[in-house]
């Protein structure tokens, strides 16, 4: 998995390859593939070891056969479908990611929730998008580089999700990009979009492989803007709302 943008100065980068992180990365995996986690499930770390939890919720936004439902498992180290299906309705995948911020070394456990609903659903049942949208932290815009419809669609995607008071994280995915041979979209068009936007775009695309360095940089890079935002949110005084009742675990 490949994404343009380096992680930024407030988590450290390369973690997973480090050797004093290998428990907490030890806490995802099973049988050295990724853990699933249920809602209620979470890593278990030895009792003298105190690990700050911060959960957020990240909605999936794109047009139909983008590669939503397999960017969500890729991110879980799921299994990908091996053939294209319309999600019917919403489904969620919890996932953990252990960061260590730079400034203080704190090391924090990220449970994210990925929320996946059905371009036609989300037509055809008006409470679909309301519910996604409640307490939502982050969206990612999905586009297939071998599917130019999807990538001019953006603009109507991040307009659904805009609004005066907007604080989500948002970020774009260009999918299918190891399929460069039948692209649909060029690198200067994806330049620009960015400059005209202001969005950072991630690539994605390629084998998917059991180590976590396949999606280390995508999560790295998730997690940086995730925690930024709530840094910002601190400063106001409702203050951050992502610390899990009874934190330490």
């Amino acid at each position: 998995m490949a994404q343009d943008l380096p992680p930024g100065p407030i988590i450290i980068a390369d973690r997973h390859l480090c050797a004093e992180s290998k428990d907490f990365f030890n806490r995802i995996l099973q049988k050295k593939k990724r853990r699933q986690f249920g809602l209620l499930e979470s890593p278990m770390m030895a009792p003298h070891v105190a690990v700050e939890t911060v959960q957020y919720k990240v909605f999936l936004s794109g047009k139909s056969g983008v590669g939503k439902t397999c960017l969500a498992a890729r991110l879980a180290g799921l299994s990908t479908p091996s053939m294209h299906y319309e999600t019917t309705g919403i489904e969620t995948i919890v996932l953990y990611w252990p960061v260590k911020l730079r400034e203080n070394g704190r090391v924090l456990f990220f449970r994210l929730q990925l929320w996946d609903c059905g371009e036609n659903a989300l037509r055809r049942f008006d409470h679909l998008l309301p519910s996604c949208k409640e307490q939502v932290d982050a969206v990612l815009f999905l586009f297939s580089f071998t599917d130019r419809t999807s990538f001019d669609d953006l603009p109507n995607q991040i307009a659904r999700w805009s609004g005066p008071s907007d604080q989500l994280v948002k970020m774009v995915v260009g999918t299918k990009f190891d399929l460069f041979m039948h692209s649909d979209v060029t690198q200067r068009e994806v330049r620009q979009f960015q400059e005209t936007q202001g969005l950072p775009v991630l690539r994605t695309g390629g084998e998917v492989s059991d180590g976590l360095g396949d999606v280390a940089p995508f999560l790295n890079c998730l997690a940086e803007r995730l925690w930024h935002q709530d840094c910002m949110a601190a400063t106001l005084p409702s203050g951050p709302t992502h610390y899990r009742e009874g934190a330490l675990i």
